[in-house]
């Protein structure tokens, strides 16, 4: 038997292009509302209306994580207070798990024991992603900078 694409949770496959198009036309009603609290008005199964008050936070939220699966990205969700294994903090990271183990072997990456396990907040793994990313993004900004001046 053969099981529709749809049944699959959507954080564990690529979205269909129908499920990007809905996405994207969801986020672009969102986004021309978006300036104060928005009102969104949702139809029941019974054909009765329901109103949901959005935040500009929530409103953002939603936008952000509407855009990924717009663009046919998979997208996992992941609370700032869930521990995360090695392995899990490693895909975060897009690294590999010895590598991983070696920035906190280094304590670039705070962690907790859990028995022999580690396990890493994620809060304190997305502020490394951060401070990553911003060096990064400064060494590239040094280099253009340079790579400039020489032409």
């Amino acid at each position: 038997m053969t099981v529709p694409a749809f049944a699959e949770e959507l954080g564990a496959r690529l979205p269909s292009a129908s499920e990007k198009a809905a996405a994207n036309q969801l986020r672009q009603i969102i986004a021309a509302h978006a300036a104060g609290d928005a009102k969104l008005r949702v139809l029941d199964d019974d054909k009765q209306a329901a109103e949901i008050t959005l935040t500009p936070a929530l409103s953002n939220l939603l936008m952000e994580l509407l855009r990924h699966v717009g663009r046919g990205d998979t997208v996992t969700l992941v609370p700032v207070s869930q521990m995360l294994t090695t392995q899990q903090a490693a895909d975060v990271l897009n690294v590999s798990r010895p590598y991983l183990i070696s920035l906190i072997d280094k304590g670039e990456i705070e962690h907790t024991l859990v028995g022999r396990h580690r396990r890493i907040k994620a809060e304190d793994l997305f502020a490394y992603k951060r401070a990553r990313d911003d060096k990064r993004r400064k060494a590239l900004a040094e280099m253009a900078e340079t790579d400039a001046e020489l032409l």
